[in-house]
C-alpha cells in the first residue's frame, strides 16, 4: 500500500465525500473492516463519477499510512 504521508490528501469520510462531489479527487481508499452503512455513500459516489476505489486490509493499516494514531475507514488523494 501507499505510504500517504507526503502526498495531498483529504483523511475521513465527510472530507472525502466532500472531495469527490467537488471533482477533485484522483483515488479513494477504504477500509475492508469499515462499517458498510458508513462507507457505501462515498462507494456509490466513486462508482457514478468513475473515480477507482482500492481496498485496505484495515482501518488501522489505513490510519497508519497517513501518519496518525488511529483508524480511518476513507482516504482520499486529490489531484
Amino acid at each position: 500500500m501507499d505510504d500517504f504521508k507526503n502526498i495531498n490528501k483529504m483523511v475521513g469520510l465527510k472530507q472525502s465525500l466532500k472531495a469527490v462531489q467537488k471533482g477533485i479527487v484522483e483515488k479513494v481508499y477504504i477500509a475492508k473492516d469499515a462499517e458498510e452503512r458508513v462507507v457505501s455513500k462515498i462507494i456509490d459516489l466513486c462508482e457514478e463519477k468513475d473515480i477507482p476505489i482500492v481496498y485496505t486490509d484495515s482501518m488501522k493499516q489505513l490510519g497508519r499510512a497517513c501518519g496518525i494514531d488511529v483508524g480511518a475507514a476513507v482516504v482520499s488523494v486529490l489531484k
